[in-house]
């Protein structure tokens, strides 16, 4: 996976100015933005097409992340045989990335129920989030440093991303699960998330040194949820107190820059989306407060399902563009690497092994569903893209990385077809049984009846 070159990139010139006895006088073109009707038509068309897409991805139980990233794919080749290069996707696929990103932790934070019966599972997950990260980081880090002859630290910085599991394709993929394995693998993704992010950071900030590590992980992991609890009790009231036209876009707004500001710091600004969408579903969280309280509005729900609406088609747009941009911005010659199908093909085996026995040892309910549930995918891209920022990832086999995502990605398929085997076992096996007593039931009926002549 490598930037494109711009040496034949296409631009949209002004027309010519016309010659002759014109009566209105042209001035001099002057360079203007590609925004132009067959922009639009472009913009639009995709996003449709990503609609399609979804659709036949529930359809037929397909990942459809798997399908708008072979799609942008398929465009690049036709588009490269055309001699097109299209401009500008170096800057938008990171932009539009950490957008999704937002927005898909927030939509599965705010359908999550936070309760005192559900403490088990999110202990769970937790532990399910950090040991994956852990194990995962320590296995692919000795990989990178024996095969490819890494230092330790650029072997754990290179080795985090593929440790993450990416919530931007898990939370969509838990879609049809029973709630409580659903509820699960939205916690354990966007801890996953927090996690991964928060110990990527630390290394990258300490350049190996173990005491800037630690200092940067628990210190910032500790200012990250005191600033995500004061952000979080600010959005609740602007919900409570919101009015007029426009009520979402300045929530959506401020929780972006709180992001940014967030990366800015090195903190781990997914805590904020996390934390900012648990209060806002959960506003019980809150009554023990009277002040907090009396905040709450009659009208709050209501205004929380349009919320939730407007942050669902958002999520929808962002993603889909992404992962069709990331499909196009993908070298096809990288993928065919030898050694990058070797590292994909360690990595994955490890991933899915140390997952089933984390979540047999974890007493997980469906975990045999849950075991394919951990893809690779957005996070793992931006991750990346940050240490391969630093110049010192050149020689790593991009390859690898992208052939970890489209794999992961559709291995998460195999979770509903293992859930709807056993519905299928289970129906025959009671259907079986209903059959049974009707058999047997005939048996005195037999008995009391006249004996034959």
């Amino acid at each position: 996976m490598a930037p494109r070159s711009s040496a034949a990139a296409v631009s949209i010139a002004p027309p010519e100015p016309r010659g002759g006895g014109s009566l209105v006088p042209i001035p001099d073109p002057t360079p203007s933005p590609p925004v132009t009707n067959a922009a639009i038509l472009a913009a639009s068309a995709l996003l449709l097409f990503a609609y399609l897409l979804d659709i036949l991805g529930r359809r037929y139980r397909l990942p459809s992340v798997v399908l708008l990233i072979v799609t942008g794919l398929v465009a690049r080749h036709a588009l490269d045989r055309m001699d097109v290069v299209l401009e500008g996707v170096d800057l938008i696929v990171p932009i539009v990335g950490t957008v999704g990103l937002i927005l898909i932790v927030l939509e599965g934070a705010l359908d999550l129920e936070v309760s005192a019966d559900r403490a088990p599972m999110i202990v769970k997950a937790g532990i399910s989030a950090v040991a994956g990260v852990v194990l995962c980081t320590i296995a692919f880090a000795a990989l990178f440093h024996f095969v490819l002859g890494y230092a330790p630290y650029l072997s754990v910085l290179a080795a985090i991303p593929f440790a993450v599991i990416s919530s931007a394709v898990a939370i969509p993929s838990a879609t049809g699960l029973a709630d409580a394995p659903r509820a699960f693998v939205i916690y354990e993704s966007s801890l996953s998330d927090i996690v991964g992010v928060l110990v990527f950071f630390a290394v990258l900030i300490s350049e190996g040194n173990p005491g800037t590590f630690a200092l940067e992980l628990f210190g910032g992991g500790a200012l990250s949820i005191a600033v995500a609890l004061a952000a979080s009790l600010g959005l609740y009231a602007i919900v409570n107190k919101a009015d007029g036209h426009v009520r979402f876009l300045p929530m959506l707004a401020g929780l972006v820059c709180l992001y940014a500001i967030g990366k800015a710091m090195h903190l781990s600004p997914l805590v904020f989306v996390l934390v900012a969408g648990l209060v806002i579903g959960n506003p019980h969280l809150l009554d023990r407060w009277p002040r907090l309280k009396r905040l709450h509005s009659p009208d709050y729900q209501r205004t929380v399902r349009e919320f939730k609406g407007v942050v669902a088609e958002l999520t929808f747009a962002t993603k889909s563009l992404f992962f069709l941009l990331l499909g196009y911005w993908t070298d096809v010659t990288a993928l065919l690497e030898p050694l990058a199908w070797g590292i994909a093909a360690a990595c994955i085996g490890f991933v899915f092994v140390s997952r089933r026995l984390a979540l047999r040892a974890l007493r997980v309910d469906d975990a045999a569903s849950l075991t394919w549930i951990a893809p690779r995918g957005l996070i793992t891209v931006l991750l990346f893209l940050t240490a391969a920022e630093t110049g010192t990832l050149d020689a790593f086999p991009f390859g690898a990385l992208m052939l970890a995502v489209l794999a992961t990605s559709s291995l998460v398929a195999l979770a509903h077809h293992d859930r709807d085997e056993r519905k299928s076992a289970l129906a025959a096996s009671s259907s079986d049984a209903t059959r049974v007593p009707a058999a047997t039931g005939a048996a005195p009926q037999a008995k009391d009846a006249p004996p034959a002549d």
